[in-house]
């Protein structure tokens, strides 16, 4: 593997905010969604495991990623030998599986987890919401709110989906025929885009 410091373009001082930022804009750039029917689907999607990887090798250990040092640390491997693990390592695979739509695997990893803290409420909503099940959704991102009030990417994506899932009921709402099943049906593909843009991809490009 290569360096994962190079891979996510920061330097070895960096701090685990640092390397999110990093990470999250390199893997919304390369994100498959944005390269599906193109001739470049297949580099893309290297780049985007190459990404995680790094991301997930950087993001195991507490405070900033250059105490923590780089062990060599490869990516996600699958639910197998996560019963019971924690930590932002653990996390960070989760949302790779997310990433990849592998949402079993992510939510067998979270269900093993111990720690139940902000992020484990905020993945968890966001594999339900991924399953068209907004409402279970949203109520464990209010809840990841609650415990961490202060974290802007729980707070951006719960007013995001809030207001844009009620920007398309409002706007069924004044439609004729059958306006539940119109309005149903745009909240569904808002909220999956939402998901899929605070989890680094773009189901919408115009949204």
């Amino acid at each position: 593997m290569k360096d994962p410091y190079e891979v996510l373009g920061v330097p070895k001082t960096a701090t685990q905010d640092e390397i999110k930022t990093a990470y999250r804009k390199l893997a919304k750039q390369y994100h498959p969604d944005r390269y599906v029917g193109n001739p470049l689907a297949d580099l893309a999607a290297e780049k985007f495991k190459e990404i995680n990887e790094a991301y997930d090798a950087l993001s195991g250990g507490a405070g900033s990623a250059g105490n923590a040092g780089y062990s060599g640390a490869t990516g996600a491997s699958g639910a197998s030998g996560a019963s019971g693990a924690t930590g932002a390592g653990t996390f960070a695979q989760v949302r790779n599986l997310i990433n990849f739509n592998q949402l079993a695997e992510a939510e067998q990893i979270l269900d093993n987890s111990s720690d139940r803290g902000a992020e484990w409420f905020y993945l968890k909503g966001m594999i339900f919401i991924r399953r068209g099940w907004h409402e279970q959704g949203l109520n464990f991102i209010r809840q990841a709110v609650n415990m961490e009030p202060s974290n802007s990417e729980y707070r951006h994506t719960l007013s995001m989906l809030d207001r844009q899932t009620q920007q398309y009921r409002t706007t069924g709402a004044g439609m004729a025929g059958n306006t539940d099943t119109m309005c149903n049906c745009c909240s569904n593909l808002i909220c999956l885009d939402c998901c899929c843009e605070c989890m680094g991809g773009d189901l919408i490009s115009c949204c």
